[in-house]
């Protein structure tokens, strides 16, 4: 059976460490599917995996044994809040670029076979600009660049944003403020970067909105829950229902298949190219 409907691939990105990428990725997921989309949640972060510490979940396997074949992907998703799917990250992902054919096709394979009961892979990519980070944000069909009023994370955001584009040719990117003091500061902060791109970059940024910063959030990274479940009528909750049903309503791509095979297999691509 084929899905009729293309899975949705966003890859969660920011240049830099601090940011806030893993929390709202989390948080955007569960507000997700809540909505009643099936949320798939992999976490790209191959060095400090951390998704299952801040969902309180607990992974026996992870991608890594996937790999090698000593698990299928269904072995190894771990249900997270409201039914979300989470893949858990591997430090062995690190060397995509080394992987055998055989490997290779085992990854597509393994995905293609989850692809019916999804409709939106979430990606929680890595601090920094690895290879890996820059091959998933590839892969995607919609990259959200998370940055913080703070000098080294408009630096990093638009270093992240300047290599997709002059690199590898990507020329939209969604904007997303994150521990705001108010929803104006948001604002001037996709300002601030527009102004910097329009000067030198040809790409197009738009406004995906704000995260404000809330004491409520922190309690419930303490509690190893999402804040839209351990708190949602907090601020912090609300902006991500808002956020998710805003991503909800983006238009799916144009020729761009929807498969998550596809993804897997353009992850590869990308991968072994940066690797040469």
């Amino acid at each position: 059976m084929v899905n009729p409907e293309p899975v949705r691939v966003i890859a969660v990105t920011g240049g830099k460490g601090g940011v806030g990428k893993t929390n709202i990725s989390a948080n955007l997921g569960v507000a997700l599917q809540e909505l009643g989309r099936r949320v798939m949640l992999l976490d790209a972060d191959m060095g400090l995996a951390n998704l299952d510490v801040v969902l309180g979940l607990h992974a026996e396997h992870n991608l890594s044994h996937v790999m090698r074949g000593e698990s299928s992907l269904e072995d190894i998703i771990v249900t997270g809040p409201k039914g979300m799917k989470v893949v858990p990250g591997a430090s062995g992902m690190q060397h995509m670029a080394e992987m055998s054919r055989a490997e290779n096709a085992g990854l597509i394979h393994a995905f293609s076979e989850v692809a019916n009961d999804v409709d939106v892979l979430l990606i929680d990519t890595a601090a920094g600009i690895s290879d890996l980070v820059i091959s998933f944000s590839r892969a995607a069909q919609e990259q959200i660049v998370v940055v913080c009023d703070e000098p080294a994370s408009i630096t990093d955001a638009y270093a992240i944003i300047k290599l997709l584009n002059r690199e590898h040719g990507i020329s939209r990117f969604r904007i997303l403020a994150n521990m705001v003091k108010s929803v104006q500061e948001g604002r001037d902060l996709y300002n601030k970067m527009c102004r910097v791109t329009d000067q030198y970059l040809d790409v197009m940024l738009s406004y995906m909105g704000s995260i404000p910063f809330d004491e409520q959030l922190r309690k419930a990274v303490k509690s190893q829950k999402p804040v839209v479940e351990a708190f949602p009528r907090s601020r912090v909750a609300q902006a991500f229902k808002n956020l998710a049903k805003k991503a909800d309503n983006w238009p799916v791509p144009t020729g761009v298949s929807g498969d998550l095979q596809f993804f897997v297999e353009r992850l590869i691509q990308f991968s072994s190219q940066n690797g040469e």
